[in-house]
C-alpha cells in the first residue's frame, strides 16, 4: 500500500547527481546554467544532490578515461535502482576532441550503460533540459516496469 505512493513521489521529485569526467568545463557550465532561474530545471521537481545513494539520475559530462572510469562505475553502483544515466556533450558521447589521447577510454557508454545522449560541444541548456525530460520519461518507465 505504501509502495505505490513512494513510486509516485519518486517520479514527481527525482534527485540528480552531476559528475564531471575531466572535461573542458564547457558542458559543466551549461549544466549549472540549467539550474539557474533563467532555465529553471528545478521546475520539474528535480533536486541536485551530491550523494549517489540519494540520486535517481546521473548526469555525466566529459570523456571517460582509465582513472575516472573506476569512480564512475562506483557512483553508478552506489545509486539505487531504477536509475537513469544521461551523457552530455561530445566528450561524454564519444570522447570528443580528446578521443585520440592515450588515456581516454572513449564515451561514457564504454564504462556504464547510458540511457540518454545529449550531443553538442558544449551542449546548449535547452538540449540538456530536453535530455533530462527524456530521462524523466525513461525513469518513469523503469519505475512502472519494476512494479509487480
Amino acid at each position: 500500500m505504501l509502495e505505490p505512493l513512494i513510486r509516485r513521489t519518486l517520479v514527481k521529485s527525482p534527485w540528480l547527481l552531476h559528475y564531471d569526467c575531466s572535461s573542458c568545463n564547457g558542458c559543466d557550465i551549461e549544466v549549472l546554467a540549467c539550474l539557474t532561474p533563467i532555465y529553471d530545471l528545478e521546475r520539474f521537481g528535480i533536486v541536485n544532490v551530491g550523494n549517489p545513494f540519494h540520486a535517481d539520475i546521473l548526469l555525466v559530462t566529459g570523456a571517460a578515461n582509465h582513472r575516472n572510469g573506476k569512480v564512475l562505475r562506483n557512483l553508478f553502483a552506489q545509486m539505487a535502482d531504477p536509475k537513469v544515466v544521461i551523457a552530455i556533450g561530445s566528450c561524454a558521447l564519444s570522447g570528443g576532441v580528446f578521443r585520440d589521447a592515450y588515456n581516454v577510454a572513449g564515451g561514457v557508454d564504454r564504462v556504464i550503460p547510458v540511457d540518454v545522449y545529449v550531443p553538442g560541444c558544449a551542449a546548449k541548456p535547452e538540449a540538456i533540459i530536453d535530455g533530462v525530460v527524456l530521462g524523466l520519461e525513461k525513469f518513469t518507465g523503469k519505475l512502472r516496469g519494476s512494479q509487480s
